[in-house]
């Protein structure tokens, strides 16, 4: 998104009455809600693909701190 259309909507926004910002507001929250959903379903499937390919490694805390040499 451009700076301009993010200037354009918060302009559109503030020329809202309180309602109806309100309502506005209600339906960004589960937009932003929603796409965090599906950020996560994506991150989530990534990790079972990295898993199934052997990509990832098992261990303690202290086995991490191991492999990075703290």
């Amino acid at each position: 998104m451009k700076t301009t259309d993010v200037r354009t909507v918060i302009e559109q926004f503030d020329a809202l009455p309180w309602e109806e910002k309100e309502y506005a507001a209600g339906i960004i929250r589960k937009a932003y809600a929603e796409a965090a959903r599906n950020a996560l379903v994506k991150r989530v499937g990534t990790a079972v693909t990295n898993a199934k390919a052997g990509k990832v490694r098992k261990g303690k805390l202290a086995d991490l701190r191991k492999d990075l040499g703290a």
